[in-house]
C-alpha cells in the first residue's frame, strides 16, 4: 500500500507551534554547525522567530559571508541574466531599432521638404511634397494674419488709452484757466499799486531848501 505524502501546514495551537519552532531551530543550528566542521564549508544561518527574535550562526564572520554572497549573486546575474532581463533587453533593442528607423525617415522627409535628395522621388511623391508645402504655407500665412490682427488690436487699445489720458489732461487744463487769469489780474493790480506808491513817495511840494530841514510845529 502506497502512502500519500502528508501535506505540511501551519500549526494552529500556539504552544505546540512554539515547542516545534524551538526543536527545529536547535536541530537546524546543529546541522549547520556539523556541516561547517565536517565538510569545511562556510555556512551562515539566519532565523527570525514569529515574534521577531533573531537567531544566527556563522562558521566565520557573518558580515564577510553576506558580502561574499552579494558579490557572487551580482557576478552570476551579470554572466547569466534571467529570463525577464533577457526579455527586457530584447524589448529595448526592438524599441531602439524602431526609433532609429523613425529618425532616418524624418531626416529624409526634412531634406526633401528643403528641396534636397529629390532625384529618387517619383512624380506621385513629388506631388505629395508639393501639397504638403502648400498646406504649410497656408498655415503660416493664417498665423501671420492672426499676429497682425493681434498687433493692430493692441495698437488701437493703446490709442484709446492715450485719448482718454489726453481728455483728462485737457479737462484739468481747462479747470486751471480761470484761476490763472484771476491770479494774473491780481498780480497786475498789485504791480500798478506799487508803481503809484513809488511815485507818490518821490513827490515833494515846497522849496528845495526845506527838504533837508525838519518842520517844527511850534516854531517861534
Amino acid at each position: 500500500m502506497v502512502r500519500g505524502k502528508t501535506q505540511m501546514r501551519r500549526i494552529e495551537n500556539a504552544t505546540s507551534r512554539q515547542v516545534t519552532f524551538s526543536k527545529r531551530r536547535n536541530g537546524l543550528l546543529k546541522k549547520a554547525f556539523e556541516l561547517s566542521v565536517l565538510c569545511d564549508a562556510e555556512v551562515a544561518l539566519i532565523i527570525f522567530s514569529p515574534r521577531g527574535k533573531l537567531y544566527e550562526f556563522a562558521s566565520s564572520s557573518m558580515r564577510e559571508i553576506i558580502e561574499r554572497y552579494r558579490r557572487h549573486t551580482a557576478d552570476v546575474q551579470s554572466e547569466n541574466p534571467s529570463v525577464e532581463q533577457e526579455q527586457d533587453m530584447q524589448h529595448l533593442q526592438h524599441e531602439t531599432e524602431c526609433l532609429a528607423k523613425k529618425i532616418d525617415y524624418l531626416e529624409a522627409s526634412k531634406r526633401r521638404l528643403l528641396g534636397e535628395d529629390l532625384g529618387a522621388c517619383a512624380m506621385e511623391e513629388l506631388q505629395q511634397i508639393e501639397q504638403q508645402l502648400e498646406r504649410s504655407v497656408n498655415i503660416i500665412r493664417a498665423r501671420k494674419m492672426e499676429v497682425y490682427a493681434e498687433q493692430i488690436k493692441r495698437l488701437r487699445d493703446k490709442e484709446e488709452s492715450l485719448k482718454a489720458e489726453n481728455a483728462v489732461l485737457w479737462d484739468k487744463y481747462n479747470g486751471l484757466q480761470p484761476q490763472q487769469v484771476s491770479n494774473e489780474g491780481n498780480e497786475k493790480e498789485s504791480a500798478e499799486g506799487s508803481e503809484k506808491s513809488d511815485v507818490e513817495t518821490e513827490l515833494f511840494i515846497g522849496l528845495p531848501e526845506s527838504r533837508a530841514k525838519p518842520v517844527l510845529s511850534n516854531e517861534r
